[in-house]
């Protein structure tokens, strides 16, 4: 990273990647190509995050090439001039993070990866959420992204005095 001083932590980064509105995802295609597309993942733990997607699909002759997937997200984005030296500029909080992408298998976790996206994006319905698997379970396939290294935060902020923030100064 070339600014050090951006840099945060991986609770900083996991943060951002819960708070995202979706999760730019890049593959590899079996031809080698990039393929990379946002997605709407949900979280279990520090190193786990689910997708859905359909029985067959780009995504998963990715996966089956290529499991190593990377992901990206940004929230807090406003452009702004810099206050103290008038710069144009962008605030803004990001995550990226490495990971291995698996087709789940098992009914129970595809049930539980399903939960956790739906509470994540429409928790007021989770009252449909069994009649919506009665439907749908064997139909969608479920995804598992466990990450291979800890994610990497970055910010630029400024502080009411007009400051940029950093981490040495979050720190102290």
């Amino acid at each position: 990273m070339r600014k050090a001083s951006r840099q945060m932590d991986a609770a900083f980064a996991l943060e951002v990647l819960d708070k995202a509105p979706y999760v730019t995802v890049s593959f590899t295609r079996p031809d080698g190509t990039p393929y990379g597309l946002p997605l709407s993942l949900a979280r279990t733990d520090e190193r786990t995050f689910y997708f859905h997607c359909a029985l067959e699909g780009e995504k998963l002759d990715c996966i089956a090439r290529c499991p190593t997937v990377f992901l990206s997200a940004v929230t807090k984005c406003a452009p702004t001039v810099g206050p103290k030296d008038g710069n144009f500029t962008l605030q803004y909080k990001s995550a990226t993070a490495v990971g291995k992408a698996e087709l789940v298998t098992d009914r129970e976790e595809k049930i539980e990866g399903l939960r956790l996206i739906c509470q994540r994006f429409l928790p007021k319905h989770m009252d449909a959420f069994d009649a919506a698997i009665a439907r749908s379970l064997e139909r969608t396939a479920v995804v598992r992204i466990t990450l291979t290294e800890p994610p990497v935060g970055k910010r630029k902020q400024y502080d009411k005095q007009g400051e940029e923030m950093t981490n040495e100064r979050e720190q102290s």
